[in-house]
């Protein structure tokens, strides 16, 4: 269809070579400017390799510098557990008792001893320790996750942005094309008298706002591809192309069916439950305060000289007595039950955020999904049987010029709004996809690809 435009645009050239180039030549300075945009928007172009989705979620994840820092908090987490489930350093002493003052260099005359000692917990407390240690660990994974879904689904959307941007870039390089071609039949008809200047400066204007347009999209690429290189861990300057495209799935799951999802695989809502966990063996551990913790010690005694018995051992235990400070207990076991009861609230109240997100997110997924298949399904196809009937009304003398180059130009607009659309879907979903917290391909059947 578009090639036939062409040609239909291009039958006027059979008017005399010379009134055409001296009418170019008087307009060529008013599109130097806009030539210099469309050349500079093609230098600005990259010939580094494209990039497919999976590709950019694989490099994302593997090189993130967010996820690097959750993963060493993670094994962080994972160093401390062996520390909270051992036993306290042994102490060693020496003691020098009745040193003479007169003397204080002769210890032969003082009591010396030394000692090794060691604090024993009470029953059960190492093990809570170690268990509570444990739950940090599964909240610094779940944390991890978190990281990992936010960046995996900003990845995406930066992708998404990068591809509709280039896609764009297509889109606009043929209404470039159309329009130069355009203001050339329009000159050549002007030259012999056929059409009014009016035709060229409408033409000229359809590709000064190519131009305006050029100037956004070039900025759009410029950001997308900043942004997505950041999450790659690269420098943002950095040459970077996608391919790929936008498809509109023929069904999404159900609210139910997401919700359910979201219980089981969102990573913030695991770390939550950790939390509580975590609170709950603290509660435990709190109320241990009332199991007494003892302390052994052993050594060897060198009496003074002259003694009866100069060789000599001892032994002693000892034991705290928290019964007699149970003010101080009471409060610990307050403060760690209130602790829990506030980590079930948040837990509820961040199961309920979620399904108000996931809602949300599936309200927008699906009215960006009935845009764009009414682009794809009706939009597109009107647009296409008016142009057709254009240029069979202009081939037949019934319809102008501007009427055939307004009927292209709805077209390619109706692809770029389309694109948008489709664009704007694959970004709902990766929000819902992030509001559920992981992917739902197998609610994904049968995808209707949407092709600008």
């Amino acid at each position: 269809m578009r090639a036939l435009v062409i040609a239909c645009l291009l039958l006027p050239a059979a008017v005399p070579v010379s009134v055409s180039r001296a009418q170019t030549s008087v307009n060529d300075d008013r599109f130097a400017s806009l030539n210099a945009v469309f050349e500079q928007h093609h230098r600005s172009e990259t010939a580094a390799d494209a990039l497919t989705i999976d590709e950019i979620e694989r490099i994302a994840l593997a090189a993130n510098p967010e996820i690097e820092v959750a993963a060493r908090r993670v094994a962080i987490a994972q160093a401390h557990v062996p520390a909270a489930g051992t036993l306290d350093d042994p102490m060693v002493m020496f003691r020098a008792w009745g040193v003479p003052l007169s003397q204080p260099w002769n210890y032969n005359q003082s009591q010396n001893m030394f000692s090794i000692s060691q604090a024993l917990p009470g029953r059960g407390k190492l093990a809570l320790r170690s268990s509570v240690a444990e739950s940090s660990v599964t909240e610094a994974r779940a944390e991890l996750d978190r990281v990992r879904l936010d960046v995996r689904v900003r990845a995406r959307k930066a992708f998404d942005d990068l591809l509709r941007a280039q896609d764009e870039i297509r889109i606009h390089d043929e209404h470039v094309g159309i329009a130069r071609q355009a203001i050339e039949a329009a000159r050549i008809k002007y030259a012999v008298g056929k059409v009014p200047q009016q035709d060229i400066l409408k033409a000229e204007v359809a590709l000064t706002r190519v131009a305006e347009d050029m100037i956004r999209v070039d900025q759009d690429v410029d950001l997308a591809r900043a942004r997505l290189s950041t999450l790659l861990g690269r420098d943002p300057s950095a040459a970077l192309r996608v391919r790929g495209e936008h498809a509109v799935l023929s069904k999404l799951p159900s609210l139910q069916a997401l919700q359910d999802l979201a219980l089981q695989t969102r990573p913030d809502l695991a770390a939550a439950r950790a939390a509580l966990e975590r609170s709950h063996k603290e509660q435990a551990l709190a109320k241990t305060a009332y199991v007494p913790d003892f302390n052994f010690s052993a050594g060897y005694m060198l009496m003074p000289s002259g003694s009866s018995y100069r060789n000599n051992y001892m032994i002693e235990g000892s034991m705290n007595l928290p019964w007699l400070n149970h003010r101080r207990h009471d409060s610990e076991i307050a403060e760690a039950t209130g602790r829990v009861t506030q980590q079930d609230a948040e837990l509820a109240a961040m199961r309920n955020a979620v399904f108000g997100e996931i809602q949300e997110a599936l309200v927008e997924t699906e009215s960006a999904q009935k845009l764009a298949s009414m682009y794809r399904d009706q939009l597109r196809p009107q647009a296409e049987a008016t142009l057709q009937s254009s240029v069979i009304a202009y081939e037949n003398g019934k319809a102008d010029f501007l009427d055939l180059l307004d009927s292209q130009m709805s077209v390619i607009d109706i692809d770029l709004a389309m694109l948008q659309a489709t664009a704007s879907f694959d970004a709902h979903l990766a929000d819902l996809e992030l509001a559920t917290g992981g992917s739902f391909e197998e609610f994904q059947k049968s995808p209707a690809e949407v092709k600008p």
